[in-house]
C-alpha cells in the first residue's frame, strides 16, 4: 500500500514538473509582454519592474489586427470546411467501391503525402500566377489540395468500421447515394471529422510559408504580420510579444466555445 502512494505521489510530481515546463513558454511570453525592450535584455525571467501596456496598443495598430485576424478565420475556417467535406465523400467513395482502381487512388493519397511542399512550391506560385490565381481563392485551393491527403487517408480508415448494411437498408428506404452519405454515413464519421479538422485548424492557423508566397499583404493573416517586428537591423521583442499575446485570445475564445465538441468527438474516437 505504501509502496503504490508512494509511486503515485512520484507520477503526481512528474506530472507537475511537466506542467511547469509546458506553461514556461507561456510564461515568458505574457510576462515579457509588459516589458519595455530595454527590461527584457535587461531581465528576461523577472516580472517588469514597471507595466508597459503600450506595447499591446502599438502591436494592435502595427498588427491590423481586426483585419488580419478577419482574414486568418476566413481562410481557415472555410479551408477546413472544404477538405472535411471533400475528404469524408473520397473517403466513403474508396470504401465502398472496392476495385482496383481505388485501391490505386488510395494509394496515390498515401504517397502524395511523402512530398515535400518545397519541392512543388515554384512551380505550384508560377502556374497560379499564371492562371491570376495569387489570393486568398487559389490559397484555399492550394489547402484542399495538400490537406486531402491525409484527410482522405483517416476518413477511409474510419469507414471500415461502418457496416455496408446501413447504406443498402436506406437505399432500400428510397435514399440516393448523396442521401445516404449525409445523412446516414457522415453523422457517424464526427469522431474522425474533429480529428480531422483539430489537425488542419492548427496546421493552417499558424501557416507561414504558403500565405507568404500567395497572398498580397492586404491579405495577410497573423503570422505574416508577426514578420514585421522582425527586421533586418532590428527586433522588437516587446512588441511581438505582445502581438503574440493578443493572438492566443481568439484561439483560447474558439476552444472555450467548441471544447464540448472538441471533446466528445476525441472521446468518442478513443471508445470507438
Amino acid at each position: 500500500m505504501k509502496k503504490r502512494k508512494r509511486k503515485s505521489f512520484l507520477i503526481e510530481i512528474f506530472g507537475l514538473l511537466l506542467a511547469l515546463l509546458w506553461l514556461s513558454p507561456f510564461y515568458l511570453m505574457i510576462v515579457n509582454a509588459f516589458k519595455s525592450k530595454r527590461d527584457i535584455f535587461t531581465d528576461v525571467l523577472g516580472f517588469p519592474s514597471e507595466f508597459v501596456t503600450e506595447n499591446f496598443v502599438k502591436a494592435y495598430i502595427d498588427l491590423d489586427f481586426t483585419k488580419s485576424l478577419f482574414n486568418s478565420l476566413f481562410i481557415t475556417i472555410l479551408s477546413v470546411g472544404i477538405i472535411i467535406l471533400f475528404s469524408a465523400m473520397a473517403g466513403y467513395a474508396l470504401a465502398r467501391n472496392k476495385s482496383r482502381l481505388s485501391g490505386m487512388l488510395l494509394l496515390v493519397f498515401v504517397a502524395a503525402m511523402l512530398i515535400p511542399f518545397q519541392s512543388v512550391m515554384i512551380p505550384l506560385v508560377s502556374l497560379f500566377g499564371k492562371a491570376d490565381m495569387l489570393n486568398k481563392t487559389g490559397l484555399i485551393f492550394m489547402y484542399l489540395g495538400f490537406g486531402c491527403s491525409l484527410s482522405i487517408f483517416l476518413y477511409h480508415g474510419a469507414m471500415t468500421g461502418i457496416s455496408k448494411s446501413l447504406d443498402e437498408a436506406a437505399i432500400i428506404d428510397g435514399a440516393n447515394k448523396f442521401q445516404v452519405f449525409w445523412h446516414v454515413v457522415f453523422p457517424l464519421l464526427k469522431p474522425i471529422s474533429v480529428t480531422v479538422g483539430i489537425l488542419n485548424v492548427i496546421w493552417i492557423w499558424n501557416d507561414y510559408l504558403l500565405p507568404s508566397l500567395i497572398l498580397p499583404d492586404s491579405s495577410a493573416t497573423i503570422p505574416l504580420k508577426m514578420f514585421l517586428f522582425f527586421g533586418q537591423y532590428t527586433k522588437q521583442w516587446h512588441l511581438a510579444l505582445a502581438g503574440l499575446t493578443i493572438a492566443i485570445i481568439p484561439v483560447i475564445v474558439g476552444y472555450f466555445f467548441a471544447q464540448k465538441q472538441i471533446i466528445e468527438g476525441v472521446s468518442e474516437g478513443a471508445v470507438k
